[in-house]
């Protein structure tokens, strides 16, 4: 009788333990919605295409428990009610902030996914959930805001060029990738035939797709290439669209101390270029023998002819050796100075034929360039 006592006592007190820790539980996940919207006024307008942000404030909510709140801030399209928001962001301080400071970048990339198409305007619902981690809380209130995009896209992380125009035709798992220069930009060193070419941000799976369209970048489409084959650098910018094409014309390598051009460089593929089997020699001077040289690139953009010259990141070298690091043979732009930012020959390298190669291609570092002793 005693142990059945026993037993009916701690059975009645786990029932009271349970009973009072979800009492517990729900008091003290209670908060009350947000009342009042602040900031942006209701229809205020953003032209998202400048470097800025929007500043969103709401009056405070309340819990039961007189513990902190956590806000998140819901956008949704113009005629959306919340129920299937678009996009679900905390406010600042992971949440704890009666405040959101969101940049235009961002609130792009939100009109994008509310269907806002890129150069036009459109308007987000947007309004305020509070909570304690559970048992969210939409608030009353609601407003809108105005949004005039950019012509730009969210920046892929990785892009790669595709078609019967490109080097490698249509087939997608060849595809060439681009080199990836900044946060939402890409280059690419890459040789056009005739045919269609495109952009894609990815050869497994399905990828977005971009096209140039009069010199702007634009989705889901194929550009046309009806001119005679050439090598070009291809520039893109997702950020606000644009795009530049220049035309490769000719690459020499440029020797000071002679005043003149060793020779010429073939397009080899793939951003690559090659000279086979050709001599050089130093020049002596009354101090020992001058090998110095660097490039000098002959471009085509929009019909006019220019130069760009391409040396090393130091305005003097000394000459390299199997010790030297593959950074020396880095080639950044420089400026046509007679003698500044060249590099120098590796001693081998004088009075012999050699292999020569530029490598602008995008799997490497960064772009560079060999001689191969024969």
């Amino acid at each position: 009788m005693k142990n059945l006592y026993t037993k009916l006592l701690f059975l009645f007190l786990a029932v009271l333990a349970t009973g009072c820790s979800d009492d517990d539980t729900v008091s003290h996940t209670n908060v009350s919605a947000v009342e009042a919207l602040y900031l942006p006024e209701d229809n205020k307008f953003y032209d998202l295409g400048a470097q800025s942000s929007a500043l969103f404030e709401w009056q405070g909510a309340y819990a039961e428990d007189n513990g902190v709140v956590l806000y998140d801030v819901v956008f949704d399209k113009e005629n959306g009610d919340f129920s299937n928001p678009v996009y679900v962001i905390p406010s600042d301080g992971n949440g704890f902030q009666k405040t959101l400071n969101l940049t235009f970048t961002k609130l792009n990339t939100i009109a994008g996914l509310a269907g806002i198409e890129p150069e036009t305007t459109g308007k987000l619902k947007w309004t305020v959930r509070s909570s304690k981690g559970i048992n969210f809380m939409m608030a009353s209130v609601y407003r809108t805001i105005e949004v005039l995009r950019p012509g730009g896209f969210s920046p892929p992380d990785q892009l790669f060029i595709t078609g019967s125009a490109s080097e490698e035709g249509d087939v997608v798992e060849n595809a060439i990738p681009f080199k990836k220069t900044g946060v939402s930009t890409f280059e690419i060193y890459t040789q056009l035939q005739a045919g269609e070419y495109s952009f894609i941000t990815r050869i497994n799976g399905t990828p977005e797709v971009f096209y140039i369209n009069n010199g702007d970048l634009k989705q889901d489409g194929s550009t046309t290439y009806s001119d005679e084959t050439k090598v070009y650098r291809i520039r893109v910018d997702f950020s606000d669209g644009s795009t530049e094409i220049t035309e490769i014309q000719k690459i020499e390598l440029w020797f000071p101390p002679l005043s003149e051009y060793l020779f010429e460089y073939n397009y080899a593929g793939h951003g690559t270029w090659e000279a086979l089997n050709e001599y050089i020699e130093f020049k002596q001077e009354s101090w020992g023998r001058d090998e110095r040289y660097k490039f000098k690139f002959t471009v085509v953009t929009d019909g006019e002819t220019t130069e760009e010259w391409f040396g090393s990141v130091n305005a003097d070298n000394n000459r390299p050796d199997e010790n030297s690091s593959e950074s020396y043979w880095y080639m950044v732009p420089v400026t046509n100075d007679f003698w500044n930012n060249c590099f120098k020959f590796a001693t081998p390298v004088d009075m012999s034929n050699v292999n020569a190669k530029i490598d602008f291609g995008a799997t490497i570092p960064a772009y560079t360039h060999s001689f191969t002793v024969l």
